[in-house]
């Protein structure tokens, strides 16, 4: 089966987000007075094949824990879409 995997990374709780805040503080200086808690991540997209979807789970977490991801200040959530065959 070939899935297709949307990695959400963000800061984890407590940890400086200093591209965040220099845009929170900009926002009101373009009119956007009631904008807070700013938080700037990244989003990592992946096709992949396995034989099923607990297989792709655990190839994509095992490719953010070893990779994508730094597990000392950031935190990621996984959304995985089965893709139609090839025809």
């Amino acid at each position: 089966m070939r899935y297709e995997a949307r990695i959400e990374v963000s800061h984890r709780p407590g940890v400086l987000d200093p591209q965040g805040a220099t845009v929170e503080r900009a926002l009101p200086a373009l009119g956007y007075e009631h904008v807070r808690d700013v938080r700037i991540g990244k989003c990592i997209r992946l096709e992949l094949d396995a034989p099923d979807r607990a297989a792709a789970r655990a190839a994509v977490e095992s490719m953010c824990e070893r990779l994508l991801v730094n597990p000392v200040i950031e935190a990621y959530e996984i959304e995985l879409t089965e893709l139609a065959p090839a025809s």
